[in-house]
């Protein structure tokens, strides 16, 4: 695929769940740079990453509905015109999920559900691009992950996650409503929630690091995981959207490289300057959830539609450190707990 694919989104009508959230409201400014006409929908759930300022300078150029995904009446007015959905609403703490596992099965599941029978009645022609996930596959045979290794979810999330999923590819074989998942690694970058840390280690870090915290790293550090800066998610998401060469399928998108979690954290003290590390146990309840080393293998994306990934580790974790000391207290709950040095 040419840098055309880009061209694809002026004046297109374009609809993102999960608008206001992290790669929700990253993919709505490169939309608006690229001309479409943007639709963004959040219900803006605490503690799930939706957050208004995430679309500064750029609030006069969208239109935003605060809703649920999980309304179908909703969802039925919402589509009707769209030409091209990115679907990236979604519960996505594996924690949460296991203390919760019928909100996680509610927007994982019967919200997919809700939003292709939107798309199936009312506009069979739109374009639905899913966010899956890894985490589908559960601890790997083999390494680098590629899409053929067996859906194997250990937690609850994963199971809604691959549920979704398959919702989606369903749809587009059976009911023609033109859908595919990529499923994602540990995407990180500016406008990720970092006032918990139960949506992604890697945000919760930086914050840690930021505030010359202690970072706690589980186990001796060893576990080997592959990050995606949030710009080349984006550039992910937009050239599946604007081909039908996707259509049905899965696709991973992963890091350029794998790094270790001792790697990882030195590397980020040594961008910020601050903070400091201690290795402890593995407490029991994510012990039994984690999948270990993990990394995928992307070359499917690419031979598809020439997608790869081009923001390093050092570069992207620059990038992240320097919107983050600009912005940190946009992103902080003010009647949470402080983090302590």
């Amino acid at each position: 695929m040419t840098e055309s694919y880009r061209d694809a989104y002026r004046s297109r009508r374009v609809m993102v769940t999960g608008g206001l959230g992290f790669i929700g409201s990253n993919l709505a400014r490169r939309l608006v740079d690229l001309g479409a006409d943007v639709l963004l929908v959040d219900s803006l759930i605490p503690d799930y990453g939706g957050n208004l300022f995430n679309i500064a300078g750029i609030e006069d150029r969208v239109r935003v509905n605060i809703a649920d995904v999980r309304q179908e009446s909703t969802m039925h007015y919402l589509v009707r015109d769209r030409e091209v959905i990115f679907n990236l609403a979604g519960q996505v703490s594996h924690i949460d999920s296991m203390r919760d596992p019928y909100t996680d099965l509610e927007i994982n599941c019967r919200a997919q559900l809700s939003i292709l029978e939107a798309c199936r009645r009312r506009n069979p022609r739109a374009k639905v691009v899913y966010a899956g996930t890894r985490q589908v596959y559960g601890k790997p045979d083999h390494l680098p992950v590629d899409e053929r290794h067996l859906v194997r979810p250990i937690d609850v999330n994963g199971i809604n996650k691959v549920a979704g999923e398959y919702y989606h590819l369903v749809y587009s074989h059976v009911f023609g409503v033109r859908a595919c998942s990529l499923r994602l690694t540990n995407v990180y970058g500016p406008r990720q929630l970092v006032k918990h840390d139960r949506q992604g280690f890697l945000a919760w870090f930086i914050r840690l690091a930021i505030e010359g915290a202690e970072i706690q790293v589980f186990g001796d550090g060893s576990q080997v995981r592959d990050f995606v800066y949030v710009d080349d998610a984006v550039d992910a998401f937009l050239r599946a959207g604007a081909t039908d060469a996707c259509d049905g399928d899965v696709f991973n998108v992963g890091g350029l490289e794998p790094v270790s979690h001792r790697d990882l954290v030195t590397l980020l003290l040594d961008i910020t300057g601050t903070g400091r590390v201690r290795y402890v146990d593995w407490p029991p309840e994510k012990r039994r959830i984690d999948i270990g080393s993990f990394y995928s293998d992307w070359r499917k994306l690419h031979d598809a539609v020439g997608w790869q990934p081009s923001v390093g580790l050092r570069e992207g974790l620059t990038r992240t450190v320097a919107y983050y000391r600009e912005h940190l207290p946009k992103y902080l709950d003010q009647n949470g707990p402080a983090v302590t040095a």
